[in-house]
C-alpha cells in the first residue's frame, strides 16, 4: 500500500520519535510511505475552543493536502494519534460547512473516509495484529480519551501489543479514566486536571511497569511530567514506538530518574 503520514502538530514539534516509528514499522512491513511537505495543524485546538472560523484554513490546508488520499493516488492516510484522527474525522467538514463551503466538506469527507488512527490501519485495514515487534520490558497501556470514546479503538492497541514479544504487559487500573489533559482543559480547569493527573499516575505506579505507553503524545506528554516530577522511574513510549521495536533495531528506552517507589510485582 501506498499510505500518507500526518504526523500531528504536538509529534512533529516536539515528540518526533512517534512518527518516525510510524514510518519505520510501515516499511518494515513492506509499504511504502509518504510525507506531504505542506501538512500542518488539523485544526483542532481550534475548533475545541469554539475558533470555528479561524479554523477554516488550517481545515482547509489539511484537507487539500491530503486530497490525493480521496482521488487513489495514496491508499490511505494513518496518523498517530487519537485524537487528531477524531478531529479528521468529526470535525473538519462540519467546520467547512458551517463556513458555506460545501465542496471542501465534501472533500474532508473523503479524506476522513480513508483516515486512520495507528491500530486501525494495522488491524481493521492490514490484517494485522503481530508486526514482528520484540520489546523486552514491562509495560502498562493508556487508552486515551478520544482513541476510546470518539474513534471506538477498542482492544485494538492492546490486541498489537499483546503480540509482542519479550514484553510484559500488565493492566492499568481504572484504565478508562481520563488522565486530565484534554489539551486547553489542562489550562483552563488547572487545579482539576492536576487533580485527574495525581489519580492515573497512581494508577500506572501500581502496576510497577518500566514502561507507559498510548497513543496520543500529547496524554504521554501530560501523564510523563507527572510521573518525572514524582521520580517515579517510568518511561513514557508512544505505541508506534513499540511496535517498531526489532531484535535488529530495538528502540531505545528513555532515560528515566533513578529514584523510584518500588511495587511488589
Amino acid at each position: 500500500m501506498r499510505i500518507a503520514l500526518a504526523a500531528t502538530c504536538i509529534a512533529d514539534t516536539m515528540f518526533p520519535g512517534a512518527p518516525r516509528a510510524t514510518v519505520r514499522l510501515l516499511e518494515r512491513l513492506g509499504h511504502e510511505v509518504v510525507f506531504p511537505r505542506a501538512q500542518a495543524c488539523c485544526g483542532q485546538m481550534h475548533v475545541n475552543t469554539g475558533y470555528f472560523a479561524e479554523a477554516v484554513p488550517v481545515v482547509r490546508n489539511h484537507v487539500v493536502t491530503f486530497a490525493p488520499v480521496a482521488d487513489g493516488e495514496w491508499d490511505a492516510v494513518v496518523i498517530p494519534s487519537g485524537s487528531c484522527t477524531g478531529s479528521v474525522r468529526h470535525q473538519q467538514a462540519m467546520v467547512c460547512r458551517r463556513a458555506g463551503l460545501d465542496d471542501l466538506a465534501a472533500t474532508a469527507e473523503a479524506v476522513a473516509a480513508k483516515t486512520y488512527e495507528l491500530s486501525e490501519l494495522l488491524v481493521d485495514v492490514l490484517g494485522l495484529t503481530d508486526v514482528g515487534a520484540w520489546f523486552p520490558h514491562r509495560v502498562t497501556y493508556h487508552p486515551t480519551c478520544h482513541s476510546l470514546r470518539m474513534l471506538h479503538v477498542g482492544d485494538r492497541p492492546l490486541r498489537l501489543l499483546r503480540a509482542v514479544a519479550g514484553i510484559d504487559l500488565v493492566e492499568l487500573p481504572e484504565a478508562e479514566s481520563c488522565c486530565g489533559f484534554g489539551g486547553t482543559f489542562a489550562l483552563k480547569n488547572a487545579d482539576t486536571s492536576a487533580a485527574m493527573l495525581a489519580d492515573k499516575t497512581a494508577h500506572v505506579r501500581a502496576t510497577g511497569a518500566d514502561v507507559l505507553t498510548a497513543g496520543d503524545m500529547s496524554c504521554l506528554m501530560h501523564i510523563g511530567g507527572g510521573l518525572s516530577r514524582q521520580r517515579a522511574g517510568v518511561r513514557t513510549l508512544h505505541l508506534a514506538e513499540i511496535l517498531a521495536s526489532t531484535r535488529d533495531e530495538p528502540t531505545p528506552v528513555p532515560a528515566g530518574h533513578a529514584v523510584r517507589t518500588e511495587v511488589a510485582r
